[in-house]
């Protein structure tokens, strides 16, 4: 579990956190308004970057963090995606979505070190 007394003091929950609030105001706007299924999934993806994380650190144990680890990774690799469709149907600029994947892409990367730090241990 590392030296963390809780889920809110792990880096990558916290830019996490940071992410979803940019995920809900960005899919707030009208282009995405009208396609109320994509919105869902996209901020569905999104919080489940942090919501894993918190879901297995409260496990207590390193073998179920590292698997809750990795089903928030996937879940930054889904968004990731998302948000390409998001640009291709001109939801979002093309500045918005590098900037968008400038974060998710560090998340991911700050939970493949966490993983592996996690497993060495």
């Amino acid at each position: 579990m590392g030296k963390f007394n809780s889920f809110e003091e792990i880096n990558s929950w916290q830019k996490a956190r940071v992410f979803n609030k940019k995920i809900y105001r960005i899919t707030d706007n009208v282009n995405f308004k009208k396609d109320f299924d994509f919105v869902r999934q996209i901020r569905r993806a999104s919080v489940s970057v942090t919501s894993n994380i918190a879901e297995g650190f409260e496990r207590n144990t390193d073998k179920e963090f590292v698997y809750f680890l990795f089903v928030a990774k996937a879940s930054a690799g889904e968004v990731r995606s998302q948000l390409y469709l998001a640009f291709d149907l001109e939801y979002i600029t093309q500045q918005e979505l590098e900037d968008l994947l400038i974060e998710i892409t560090n998340i991911s990367k700050l939970l493949s070190g966490f993983i592996k730090y996690l497993q060495k241990s």
